[in-house]
């Protein structure tokens, strides 16, 4: 008989059965299509040895007057500037006291520090910086007080404590003297959605007697950040907070500041959900704030400064500053800048905002569609100048009209998530292999670890197991950049193995074919000899090399055989499970594999391996109808 070409459709299907998707793929992780042919993706290596503190959701760049590329990180706990693999810390503070305000007290034998401080509105996590103490008269320094601390516990209002870096002995008996001042960091937030649920949580009536309601879309307590440059500057702010400025001019040392605290500063907003600065004309808007000379939170109010004035908030007949209220929804969740429109999303609709001029209102706002869903601020992605964005069920896309985005992997993904986590779900852009990604978490995870990409070129779906908690991909950049657990900042699409830490390690992938019948699948058939056709192109290992199995069944619903238990279920019947390892010049290999219907996978798991699968083939001879 003819050799069987194995020649399979890009993508990979999941909204119907293996064998009803024969001819495509079912299975991967860590694989993509390039021109139609899987091949392993492409490694990543740290930025630096340094790490930040928190869970980043937040990645930023611009340059500066240098020009010099910059990046700012958002995390949970800090706001930093990332300058040549160095992390700034730019946090704001809060508060500052008086001298005298603060006194330590210590107890010998222990390096717990009790610090009062009337009404300091700290919580576990929070940072304090110290200046001006002095000795407690022991092991407990000036300089060991005067310093960055990281608040413990909070037994009550008017103190905290926090682990000093030498242990107190009997003679640290003083308070710290009547020069301490305390200047506190913004408080920090949380790294998981916390949904409002339980009794009064949602409208009313809504959800069941004595329940309330979950919103799935609620942001409580996970941090997010929203930012832009103003020139070499940046704007920028966490969900539900205020707005802060941070002067590049002013140096590194320096920490971001609040934007009402600037000279000319005039009804800046207090509170904000999401900030853009746009690209026409330089406004600064803030999504979702209080009403113009009052502090009540409007989540649907639009707010923006005067042209190229961060500071001036005020209307007037002679500035462009000004608001404007959508009707569509309850929440603002994101904005996004287009090429001729800022998009806005609310939690059921989607807005165009377009510049009108002076005397024309300024910006004017259209519903572009209702009914609509978004399962995050960080869920949308620009790219060949459509927006792609995650829905609560579904994706979209908006190119000039809004339309569903039609998903081979839609129950896959939603059928395997954690509705309670959708605020952590960050979309970003792959534009070397025009993509789209997001990162979501699965119905059992707390955390990121799943990843779904739309290729909008080939207009195929894939996905894989990865967790990043953001994702950047610039034209300031050589590659994307992704945040990991683990505080690092890595670059994606470089090398071919997994180079997190100073030791790499490999990248496991796989990709596993629907199944497919052998001949016409109406009789047995034993495949004897396979012809793989792999290139190992980019591969930095003398011997790279990829394992390919064949895997039998006797029909499409009979479960593929174990090739490790010949008396099983399917015994008699398939004879094994052939897998085979292939090398860079494998030329041929004898295989003894029998049954009606068979899937192909191939796999790696070894350092400096980077392969392509092309079109393999397989010969095949008739073995009986039983």
């Amino acid at each position: 008989m003819p050799t069987q070409q194995l020649k399979f459709k890009p993508g990979i299907n999941r909204e119907v059965t293996s064998y009803t998707a024969e001819g495509g793929w079912y299975d991967m992780d860590k694989v993509r299509f390039r021109n139609g042919l899987p091949e392993k993706i492409g490694g990543w290596e740290r930025v630096s040895s340094n790490t930040f503190l928190g869970t980043c959701r937040a990645l930023f760049t611009w340059n500066d007057l240098t020009p010099e590329t910059l990046l700012a990180v958002g995390t949970n706990v800090k706001y930093y500037i990332d300058r040549g693999g160095a992390y700034y810390d730019v946090t704001p503070i809060r508060e500052t006291t008086a001298a005298g305000d603060v006194t330590f007290s210590a107890t010998d034998g222990s390096a717990t520090i009790t610090v009062s401080d009337t009404n300091h509105g700290s919580i576990p996590g929070d940072f304090v910086t110290f200046s001006g103490a002095v000795s407690l008269g022991g092991n407990i320094t000036a300089d060991v007080l005067n310093a960055e601390y990281e608040i413990s516990t909070v037994p009550n209002a008017n103190s905290y404590t926090i682990t000093a870096t030498a242990t107190a002995n009997s003679s640290d008996t003083g308070n710290g003297g009547a020069s301490t001042v305390g200047a506190y960091q913004i408080n920090i937030g949380a790294t998981t959605a916390l949904p409002f649920s339980g009794w009064g949580a949602g409208p009313w009536s809504a959800g069941t007697w004595g329940n309330g309601q979950v919103d799935p879309t609620d942001l409580a307590g996970i941090r997010v950040w929203s930012q832009g440059n103003f020139g070499e500057d940046l704007v920028f702010g966490y969900r539900g907070g205020e707005l802060y400025y941070f002067d590049t001019s002013a140096g590194y040392s320096n920490r971001a500041v609040l934007v009402s605290s600037l000279s000319g500063a005039s009804n800046v907003p207090t509170i904000q959900n999401y900030i853009l600065v746009s690209d026409t004309s330089r406004f600064v808007f803030c999504f979702g704030a209080n009403e113009l000379g009052g502090r009540t939170h409007d989540p649907m109010l639009i707010r923006w400064s005067d042209q190229e004035d961060v500071t001036n908030w005020t209307p007037s007949d002679t500035n462009q500053a000004g608001d404007v209220r959508l009707s569509r929804g309850s929440e603002i969740i994101t904005a996004q800048q287009s090429r001729q429109e800022i998009l806005v999303w609310t939690d059921s609709a989607v807005y165009s905002m377009q510049y009108v001029g002076f005397g024309s209102g300024v910006w004017s706002t259209q519903l572009l569609g209702d009914n609509i869903s978004i399962a995050s601020q960080n869920a949308t992605a620009y790219a060949a100048g459509i927006s792609f964005w995650m829905g609560l069920d579904k994706f979209y896309l908006y190119d000039g009209r809004i339309q569903p985005l039609p998903c081979a992997v839609k129950r896959y993904v939603f059928n395997d998530f954690n509705r309670d986590q959708f605020a952590q779900v960050h979309a970003g852009t792959n534009e070397q292999y025009n993509e789209i990604w997001w990162f979501y978490c699965s119905a059992d995870s707390d955390t990121l670890d799943r990843y779904v990409v739309y290729n909008y070129v080939q207009n195929i779906w894939y996905y894989g197991n990865m967790g990043r908690t953001a994702w950047l991909d610039s034209e300031l950049g050589s590659y994307p950049t992704a945040a990991t657990y683990n505080g690092k900042l890595v670059y994606h699409e470089i090398g071919t193995d997994d180079a997190e830490t100073s030791t790499p390690v490999a990248i496991d992938a796989y990709i596993t074919s629907a199944q497919f019948d052998i001949d016409s699948g109406d009789r047995f058939s034993f495949v004897w000899r396979m012809l793989p056709d792999v290139t190992f192109t980019g591969s930095t290992s003398d011997a790279p090399a990829a394992t390919i199995s064949l895997l039998p069944l006797a029909n499409s619903g009979s479960g593929y055989n174990n090739p490790t238990s010949e008396g099983g279920s399917n015994a008699g019947t398939v004879t094994r499970t052939t897998t085979i390892p292939v090398e860079q010049y494998t030329g041929q290999v004898n295989t003894r594999v029998r049954g009606r219907q068979l899937a192909f996978k191939i796999e790696s798991d070894g350092l400096g391996v980077q392969w392509q699968l092309g079109v393999p083939r397989i010969d095949i001879r008739p073995d009986g109808r039983r």
